[in-house]
């Protein structure tokens, strides 16, 4: 059954609603501040990129149809809510779960959301996905369905979603088509290619040749956070961008860096052997539109992508920073929580500048580290199973701090302070942590604050406000990044597990910062008016 609530029950959701009022819902809705999506980059586009744009956006349109299958089932049974405040809440969340409450039902006809989401029948218990046996069940791209005797069988998503990918493909065609890009019309062609057999490396290739199209689009199966379950299936998701050349030229030179970074790194020298490649991008971008996966929940800010290895050995990756939505979030949600929660001396090392570059280079650490473990257990992402996105997010976190506040330290990052950027990071983590558990971004910020607290990077004064000792920090955040390396490195899973099931809480003293946070109105984060 792929569906997750029957029409029977429907009715039964709409009186509840309607019993409910919408005042609940509304503070709930309030919780999204709302961001007109425009760029003054549309202006220096051609005619022929604004055609190919409006054909993203259809693209785009039915990746969300998509997504909404993955996650949830029939999108027709959510749109049928009459409540306004209800609809709107569940078209944020894609689906009557809080994505930032630790997927609780908000809808109280509905029970917890399936941890496999739409990827694997309801049904399923781990004893029997383990004994199916079929080499394609871990695949990024398959679902998993019961045959008509019950058992267990692999549908790829070629075929799952044929219809759907059919018109997608349509419109990337006539993109390619019109583009006087070479690169851009190369790469949508071999997307298009992807799409029809669940092989994305060839395009993720022909999107990192990709170095001079003033548009772009992220468009297909790509992350696995949706699947809590195992982790292993993709979820269709779609940004459209357009390159800020100007801000990207600033960012250029850190990119031959790459290798001096990985030295740099604080960890043992056998854990950092791993080259990264200098094909690599490190581009600043407006983001006009989002859809499926990164448009649920949290707003994705910033992008590191391919996620294929094979492609990083051979091309490195490519590090999109999305500027127009990182400035909304600072502005609207981080500033004002640091104004609450830092001690006034300190506040005056808040800034977006500073915001922008812990970003940046929080997507740069996800190249850095360890791919493969050190004794033999395989991948890190293989030795690490269902820890291994949390622990990725706690490295990116706690290595872009690390070498932001190094860069500074050679001159090479100019304008901010190592003290705004650790202060703009201790800020941020409360921001991240409002994300709640559900949220792999979430428990590596609470396992990260909670290590600088802890560990005497910050204390709480005799106020309740934060005082950050910028003496100790910068030992505090070295032995954290070694930590997080060094579990990775030898893929010791059972110890990652039983250390984020005991530091990825939210303590008493956090949860009183936070109802304090809440009780200011300060949204939790943003939500899209998409007015090109």
């Amino acid at each position: 059954m792929r569906v997750f609530i029957g029409i029977s029950l429907l009715a039964a959701v709409l009186v509840s609603c309607a019993q409910q009022g919408n005042q609940e819902m509304k503070k709930k809705v309030d919780e999204y501040a709302v961001f007109e999506v425009k760029s003054p980059l549309m202006e220096n586009l051609s005619d022929k990129d604004k055609e190919v744009l409006n054909l993203f956006r259809a693209a785009g349109n039915v990746i969300d149809n998509l997504f909404w299958k993955q996650t949830f089932g029939d999108r027709s049974l959510i749109e049928k809510i009459e409540d306004p405040y209800v609809k709107d809440y569940a078209m944020i969340n894609y689906g009557p779960w809080d994505r930032l409450n630790d997927n609780k039902p908000f809808i109280p006809e509905y029970g917890a959301k399936p941890l496999g989401a739409n990827y694997y029948p309801q049904d399923i218990t781990a004893e029997e996905f383990a004994a199916f046996a079929d080499s394609a069940k871990n695949s990024l791209y398959t679902v998993i369905r019961r045959g008509e005797d019950g058992k267990l069988k692999c549908v790829w998503y070629r075929d799952e979603y044929k219809e759907e990918l059919d018109e997608i493909c349509r419109y990337l065609h006539e993109a390619a088509m019109i583009t006087d890009n070479d690169g851009l019309k190369n790469y949508l062609l071999k997307r298009i290619e992807a799409f029809r057999t669940d092989d994305y490396f060839e395009s993720d290739m022909a999107w990192m040749d990709m170095k001079d199209s003033k548009i772009d689009i992220v468009i297909g199966p790509i992350e696995n956070y949706d699947d809590k379950l195992n982790e292993a299936k993709a979820a269709y998701e779609c940004f459209i961008l357009l390159k800020d050349e100007e801000r990207s030229a600033d960012l250029a030179k850190y990119v031959s860096m790459l290798p001096e970074l990985q030295k740099m790194l604080p960890c043992a020298p056998e854990y950092k052997t791993f080259v990264p490649g200098t094909s690599s991008d490190l581009n600043v971008y407006d983001a006009i539109y989002y859809s499926g996966d990164c448009n649920c929940g949290s707003k994705t800010i910033a992008i590191n992508l391919p996620n294929d290895d094979r492609v990083q050995a051979l091309k490195g990756a490519r590090r999109l920073q999305l500027h127009n939505s990182m400035m909304a979030k600072f502005g609207k949600i981080l500033l004002p929580i640091g104004r609450i929660l830092i001690e006034p001396e300190q506040r005056k090392h808040l800034r977006s500048e500073a915001f922008f570059w812990n970003v940046t280079f929080h997507e740069v650490a996800h190249g850095l580290g360890v791919k493969e473990t050190v004794n033999g257990l395989g991948s890190v992402d293989e030795a690490m199973g269902a820890e291994k996105t949390t622990w990725e997010e706690a490295k990116a976190d706690i290595l872009g701090l690390f070498m932001v506040c190094k860069l500074i330290e050679m001159n090479e990052i100019p304008l901010i302070t190592r003290e705004d950027a650790i202060t703009t990071f201790i800020a941020g983590l409360v921001r991240s942590v409002r994300f709640g558990a559900a949220s792999s971004h979430g428990k590596a910020n609470m396992m990260c604050y909670n290590y600088l607290k802890d560990n005497g990077a910050f204390v709480r004064n005799n106020e309740g406000l934060y005082h950050i000792d910028f003496d100790k920090a910068p030992e505090v955040i070295e032995s954290w990044a070694n930590l997080i390396l060094t579990t990775q490195a030898t893929g010791n899973q059972e110890f990652a597990k039983e250390y984020s099931a005991k530091h990825a809480v939210i303590t008493e003293a956090l949860a009183a910062d936070i109802a304090h946070v809440n009780g200011a109105g300060i949204p939790r984060d943003i939500r899209f008016d998409f007015v090109w």
